[in-house]
């Protein structure tokens, strides 16, 4: 029989290694991201769940069009990746706008969190995913190629929303401007030179269906990105088969959201009268790849405001805000006129 004191010494060991155990198992949990939670993630669903892509230009949220998203996810459960922001979107979203059971938000600080079981989990759970705004050069380097990504995709494919602001519009569509230097390439720099090594275009992201054939671009109208998506166009349609269609180019002003049905319908949203969206025809811009200032003599760039019903991804919109060509010459964009298209 053990003496008493034995007894004691062998209690402290004890303690002393379940204590040890546990601080190696509480090192070894996952420190790629930061987690949050707001609501309930166990209740059902309440409503129906049905697809669609809300493609917000990165400023205030409109109300209707998160009201619009939330209905899309059923008033379930959103989850929200970031890679930039805290709880701060949860709490919008389940305090201010409300209308959901929960709000789960991820946001990653390295590429190993895409792979984690809990963010895998949560995300295949989702009724509706939305992805902050920050940096997309983040989302690029942490998402591409990871399960992350590939359930993105199938989020959209079984039919759930997608809702994406400033640069998580900016990296939804089939090409896009992965701004992989952190730092945003501006009209002038982009005209200067569209093919330079700071227009960095990446593609093989996500594979979603209605924004086939389309880059996106953000912030818009309100820091005067028309040139630089001219830019982007460019680049990206280099090495492009002279079969496939054109790409197209659709910024969003800060001020507007496209609501964008399963069917590829798309209306705006908007917080100020005059925010919409912009629909540039990258057919003329396909040009060759040469140091120096853009040179093209007619862009057709179409305006898509509150009255307009634009179709995704074929790109045609009925009743435009504005229907105008535009020219580039020696860097330089002029607007060379305001004119209709005929049919």
């Amino acid at each position: 029989m053990l003496k008493p004191h034995t007894r004691v010494l062998m209690a402290i060991v004890a303690c002393l290694a379940a204590s040890f155990i546990g601080t190696l198992t509480a090192q070894a949990r996952p420190t790629g991201y930061k987690h949050y939670e707001l609501g309930d993630l166990k209740t059902p669903t309440p409503d129906p769940v049905s697809g669609g892509l809300l493609l917000m230009g990165g400023g205030d949220r409109n109300i209707d069009a998160m009201k619009w998203f939330f209905a899309k996810a059923g008033h379930g459960h959103i989850v929200i990746l970031s890679a930039a922001y805290g709880p701060e979107i949860g709490k919008e979203f389940k305090r201010e706008v409300g209308g959901i059971l929960s709000a789960e938000t991820f946001v990653f600080k390295t590429r190993d969190a895409a792979y984690d079981p809990k963010v895998i989990d949560a995300l295949k759970r989702a009724d509706g995913i939305f992805i902050s705004g920050g940096d997309q050069s983040d989302y690029v380097k942490m998402w591409r190629g990871t399960p992350v990504a590939d359930i993105m995709d199938a989020h959209v494919l079984a039919g759930k929303p997608l809702a994406g602001t400033s640069a998580g519009l900016a990296m939804l569509g089939e090409m896009l401007y992965g701004c992989m230097d952190s730092t945003s390439l501006t009209s002038p720099e982009g005209l200067a030179d569209p093919f330079s090594a700071r227009n960095t275009i990446e593609g093989d992201f996500l594979h979603l269906t209605l924004l086939k054939g389309v880059l996106t671009d953000t912030h818009f109208k309100e820091r005067d990105r028309l040139g630089r998506l001219f830019a982007f166009l460019a680049k990206a349609q280099l090495g492009r088969p002279a079969n496939a269609p054109p790409l197209l180019g659709l910024g969003v002003d800060e001020s507007a959201a496209l609501a964008v049905e399963p069917d590829g319908t798309a209306r705006i949203y908007a917080t100020e009268a005059d925010g919409g969206a912009w629909l540039v025809d990258g057919a003329s811009l396909r040009v060759p790849n040469k140091p120096g200032p853009l040179e093209v003599p007619r862009i057709h760039v179409i305006g898509i405001g509150h009255q307009s019903l634009l179709h995704l991804p074929e790109g045609k919109v009925e009743r435009p805000s504005f229907d105008r060509y535009y020219s580039v010459s020696g860097g330089k964009m002029v607007l060379s006129s305001d004119e209709a298209v005929a049919p």
